[in-house]
């Protein structure tokens, strides 16, 4: 079964691909209240992870990090948690949320470009800062490790910090007569987080198999076929499960109850989310926004409309309780 289709919601980790804003996003990070007592709270950080946090000035309200089994899953998991973090930090930075950083500093004076000279100017995101603290909080966890589940850990985790960097991009404001470009004045700016998840998840559905090589210090790919995994690839070393079923040990619900789309072809059809085992269909009555008008100004007044739509739902397996291999 497709990763998405199945794994994606179920998945102790809930990362939506979107810009994530700083006050609401898969971790919250504010500069009111004592990070001290919030972190000391957060279960599964080890110390270098809270000392990070609290040097740093963040209130942390809730972590989750994904059950980790060495699959492709997981893989995609650490490195979108590391992008995560590093645009979340760099963004903290530009928009002037944290102390201890605020825009590139190193982004000053003149340069040029194929375009011609510029000055820097704005606020540069200071992504160095976001990847350096990302580097010490999310691979605190893996140093004290020298396993294979460890490396694998950090390589992806790198990658998910590389990728937020791929997509830095260079703004720029023309100053002249008439809009005209004298002078320009640019700024180095973060793409829209979905890119991030979208590259990642390329490199998810790419990702290579790999074992540790003979010394125990890398690892290498374990079918002699494929290329050698670059820095920007995600590595896994367990094959996937089959997240169509419930089962305790990965941690996942299975598909069964999972509302699916019947015209869809895609990942969220009937046929893919359901694995195969069918689906129920109930009408349900539900109330909408309907016939919106615009009032000038500056209104938009709507009626309650009784709406009556199918809900398609995933049927659940003969044997509907919890696998356990233990």
């Amino acid at each position: 079964m497709n990763f998405l289709s199945g794994i994606w919601w179920s998945l102790p980790l809930v990362l939506i691909w979107a810009t994530p804003p700083v006050t609401s996003s898969w971790w919250y990070m504010g500069a009111v209240g004592s990070s001290r007592v919030m972190c000391d709270n957060v279960p599964g950080l080890v110390s270098r992870q809270r000392k990070s946090v609290d040097v740093s000035g963040y209130n942390f309200s809730e972590t989750k990090s994904a059950e980790d089994h060495g699959s492709r899953e997981s893989a995609f998991v650490h490195a979108i948690s590391s992008a995560g973090v590093v645009f979340a930090i760099t963004r903290a930075c530009s928009q002037g949320e944290l102390k201890s950083c605020s825009c590139d500093p190193k982004k000053k004076g003149s340069a040029r470009d194929s375009k011609g000279h510029f000055d820097w100017g704005g606020c540069s995101d200071n992504i160095d800062y976001g990847i350096k603290f990302a580097r010490a909080f999310v691979d605190a966890k893996e140093q004290k490790g020298k396993d294979a589940r460890a490396l694998m850990n950090l390589h992806n985790n790198r990658a998910g910090r590389k990728a937020v960097k791929r997509f830095l991009k260079q703004e720029c404001k023309c100053h002249g007569v008439s809009g005209s470009c004298t002078l320009r004045t640019c700024w180095l700016a973060m793409a829209d987080f979905r890119k991030t998840g979208d590259y990642l998840w390329k490199k998810y559905n790419g990702a290579i198999q790999v074992v540790m090589n003979q010394d125990g210090t890398g690892f290498t790919v374990a079918n002699k076929r494929f290329k050698k995994p670059t820095k920007n690839d995600l590595v896994y070393f367990e094959s996937s499960p089959d997240y169509c079923i419930r089962d305790r040990d990965v941690g996942s619900l299975g598909t069964a109850g999972r509302v699916c789309n019947q015209t869809s072809r895609g990942m969220d059809s009937c046929e893919v989310m359901c694995c195969g085992r069918g689906y129920d269909t109930s009408r349900v009555s539900r109330m909408t926004k309907c016939e919106c008008k615009f009032h000038w100004c500056c209104a938009v007044r709507c009626q309650d409309c009784l709406e009556v739509v199918d809900i398609h739902t995933c049927k659940a397996p003969k044997s509907a309780g919890w696998i356990s291999r233990t």
